[in-house]
């Protein structure tokens, strides 16, 4: 990437973060709907809680960013579930290959409720979409998926806005350092990306030909 794109595309990922973040909660619950669903957004969420929280520490209007942010999860699972639940295991392998659903498979037998929870609490590189995408197709019972997303979220949120709490103007001196600047800028680009491939591959995957497994 030349020099001239690179700062274009910093430019624009700078433009979308501020975009989200002049939104307050409602760009949270998008943009947490956005993170759990097929676009690839790494640690975007996480930022703009923490950025959000940071910002506005009075009273318990914490507690709504963290309620919101993990409604807009389970909205985007939902999203997940509705597709891959109805592609079934055919669908699945065609988005993330037979070795990798193999590997699901197992861990999804053995302590599947563990496994989306480790996913859900856990920030990348743990595959939180694939295992979401998994249970949904393996017909993992549709409440308890949700549920469990919620309650992780509920806890990794959780902890994020206390520390947030705790070091609020710190974090807000580092949010607005050079270097996390251009951080935020080169995850922006990266979840750019990511999201694109993401789509692609999903289009290219079980949107024809394939059949929901049964009950």
């Amino acid at each position: 990437m030349s020099t001239i794109h690179t700062i274009v595309a910093l430019s624009t990922s700078y433009a979308v973060f501020r975009f989200f973040r002049r939104l307050g909660i409602f760009g949270l619950l998008l943009l947490s709907f956005l993170d759990s669903s097929f676009l690839f957004l790494p640690f975007g969420n996480d930022l703009l809680i923490i950025a959000l929280i940071s910002s506005d520490r009075n009273g318990l209007g914490w507690i709504f960013y963290v309620l919101v942010s993990a409604i807009g999860s389970v909205l985007g699972a939902l999203m997940i579930d509705v597709l891959m639940r109805k592609a079934g295991e055919k669908g699945l392998e065609r988005v993330v290959g037979e070795k990798t659903l193999q590997r699901l498979r197992g861990r999804m037998e053995e302590k599947a409720g563990l496994t989306i929870f480790l996913a859900t609490v856990m920030p990348p590189p743990f595959p939180f979409t694939p295992v979401v995408m998994t249970a949904a197709a393996l017909q993992y019972p549709r409440g308890n998926l949700l549920g469990v997303i919620f309650g992780a979220r509920l806890v990794r949120y959780s902890v994020e806005a206390v520390l947030a709490l705790y070091f609020g103007r710190r974090v807000i001196a580092y949010l607005n350092s050079p270097i996390i600047v251009y951080v935020i800028y080169g995850l922006i680009v990266f979840a750019i990306v990511g999201s694109v491939l993401s789509l692609l591959n999903w289009m290219n995957g079980p949107v024809s030909g394939s059949q929901p497994t049964a009950e």
